[in-house]
């Protein structure tokens, strides 16, 4: 939501008297997927393979930061829509996660694509070269790599913008990070990172989909490991499409006017913000047999019977494919 300005439509929302339904409409998948995160993620602490084997790894840590993201996201979409001012400095600390966390779920992206991109070309050295120790290391470099921006607002908003950082304001970029530095920061290293991610998103499909084409190659595993770099294609394509609704909203609301916009941005959030931090658990966690059977046996609270495939890391030599 840091990403989407509603400042200027506030007071219009707050008369809107069908406001208090589209709040509920756009909360109430928020917790649906809140939910599902929160049984996926405890679904990966039950099982050792869970654990150790990288994919899972990954897939838990996007688990974990598409969740804090979508949680920031809907404090500050209800700040907005409520009307609710912030302490400049509380505003910074949430827009300060917010963005290493939108940085961090781009990154990892490219660590899980990398991962399939390893087990389908170069399958009887994965395990040699795709361990945990490496994958929670990448993880850390990848951290380190997302705080580049919010650090550099951090020094930029402490020690050149001369504001005072008690005042009250409704929370998001435009208004919080009013000097140009913070535009051409935003852009710059934004676009480093997305333009990284989709050159490695590329070149895996590409590399994965040569070998699908191979008569040597496992072209099922293949094949399905092609359809889930294209998931994170999309999920790249949406995030910097969240990134751009800042200016898109401001063509909008010049062209269109303010009604429009307020309904717009319901429309907005709910597509841009909620469905991509959404998107990856259900088709990436749902396809995977192993995990899928897990995560069904706890979602139902055990009224779904876990069959033999889903025991331990033997699976695949019992004929399920992961």
């Amino acid at each position: 939501m840091s990403n989407l300005d509603v400042s200027n439509i506030t007071l219009t929302v707050v008369m809107d008297q069908t406001a208090p339904v589209k709040v509920f409409l756009s909360m109430t998948p928020c917790v649906i997927f809140l939910y599902v995160n929160g049984v996926m993620l405890f679904t990966l602490s039950k099982k050792t393979v869970f654990q150790e084997k990288a994919r899972y790894i990954l897939f838990g840590h996007m688990l974990w930061v598409d969740t804090l993201n979508l949680c920031m996201s809907v404090v500050l979409y209800i700040c907005a829509v409520s009307k609710i001012s912030i302490m400049k400095n509380v505003c910074f600390v949430l827009l300060f996660f917010t963005t290493a966390l939108l940085h961090v779920s781009v990154l990892n992206l490219a660590l899980m694509s990398l991962e399939r991109y390893v087990a389908i070309c170069f399958p009887l050295r994965h395990a040699e070269i795709i361990t945990s120790e490496r994958t929670k290391m990448a993880i850390g470099i990848v951290w380190m790599m997302s705080l580049i921006q919010p650090l550099s607002d951090m020094i930029t908003f402490y020690a050149v913008d001369s504001t005072s950082a008690v005042m009250n304001l409704f929370c998001s970029r435009t208004t919080l990070f009013r000097l140009q530095i913070y535009k051409k920061l935003e852009i710059s290293i934004s676009c480093v990172f997305f333009v990284s991610v989709c050159f490695v998103i590329i070149f895996t499909y590409a590399s994965i989909a040569a070998v699908a084409k191979t008569a040597s190659g496992d072209k099922m595993s293949a094949k399905k490991a092609n359809k889930t770099v294209l998931l994170h294609l999309l999920q790249l394509v949406l995030g910097l499409v969240s990134l751009l609704l800042e200016p898109i909203f401001e063509a909008i609301y010049v062209r269109l006017g303010l009604t429009a916009s307020v309904n717009l941005m319901y429309f907005f959030f709910a597509v841009f913000i909620i469905f991509p931090r959404c998107l990856s658990p259900l088709v990436y966690g749902l396809r995977d047999q192993a995990f899928g059977v897990s995560f069904k046996y706890y979602f139902t609270l055990g009224l779904k019977r876990q069959n033999r495939c889903n025991t331990e890391i033997h699976v695949v030599a019992r004929g399920c494919k992961i």
